[in-house]
């Protein structure tokens, strides 16, 4: 792995541990909790793929 690479992986990372105390506070609800842990997972995974098309 490259810097380039690692750097960003770094930051979301800590981006995570910083936001995830906070999201699985808020939900406690299960059915909720899953309702937005699928919602940030598009968000996340549509980040993820557009970056990979944008670096190629």
């Amino acid at each position: 792995m490259r810097l380039e690479e690692i750097v960003p992986a770094i930051f979301l990372i800590a981006v995570l541990i910083l936001v995830l105390p906070s999201f699985l506070r808020s939900n406690s609800k299960s059915k909720q909790f899953f309702y937005n842990f699928l919602i940030w997972s598009i968000i996340v995974t549509s980040i993820v793929i557009v970056s990979y098309f944008i670096s190629e």
